[in-house]
């Protein structure tokens, strides 16, 4: 039985992706009062649209190198994301909808391994999707993992501290509880962003 603590965090789960799934794909998505509106699905230009030309990290392929104040392409194939090690330049650069659409997708997917599976993948073993298509459904896949590994969380598990294993938070350290709410939020506010973002693609020659 899933336990009383996590049922209201998996429904707002639920939500936002689906959410963010339907403003990326279409036909249509919950404009917010649940009527429908008519949606394009995500282009491959669009994915990869610059809102400020030559200032932007993205996803890139590897062949041509990382970005302005990048300094490495995390990933693994043809196409890398747009990185530096800590502290990250500052003020920070903008980021494209694929960058942000690539890192929701890697943190499910490693967040997810790094609690029900082999507590052992990194960024360097996560392939980078190229084209929205494969973006689209690699978060789509990235949540499902995710979710997956929350439905074996008990009472007991939701307040260990450690639970999850992902090496790139504060994961070793917090209450379980608290990484679930915390991959909420980030599901939250860079689907807000990514929907701003078709926003001014879809206005930016008027």
């Amino acid at each position: 039985m899933t336990p009383s603590r996590l049922v209201p965090l998996l429904e707002q789960f639920d939500f936002a992706c689906r959410r963010l799934t339907d403003r990326m794909a279409g036909p249509v998505m919950d404009s917010g009062d649940g009527t429908e509106t008519s949606v394009s699905p995500l282009t491959d230009e669009e994915y990869l649209w610059e809102p400020v030309p030559g200032a932007c990290w993205s996803v890139r392929r590897r062949a041509e190198g990382p970005g302005p104040r990048a300094t490495r392409l995390d990933g693994t194939g043809e196409w890398g994301r747009d990185a530096a090690p800590y502290p990250h330049p500052s003020p920070p650069p903008l980021t494209t909808l694929a960058w942000r659409l690539s890192h929701l997708a890697e943190m499910l997917f490693l967040r997810a391994d790094h609690t029900a599976g082999t507590h052992s993948l990194t960024r360097d073993d996560y392939a980078v999707a190229g084209g929205a298509t494969e973006a689209v459904a690699a978060f789509a896949t990235g949540a499902a993992a995710w979710r997956d590994a929350l439905l074996g969380t008990d009472e007991a598990a939701l307040d260990e501290v450690g639970r999850c294993t992902y090496p790139h938070g504060s994961d070793a350290e917090e209450p379980f509880v608290d990484i679930v709410w915390w991959v909420n939020q980030e599901v939250l506010h860079h689907g807000a962003e990514i929907a701003l973002l078709r926003d001014l693609y879809r206005v930016r020659q008027r």
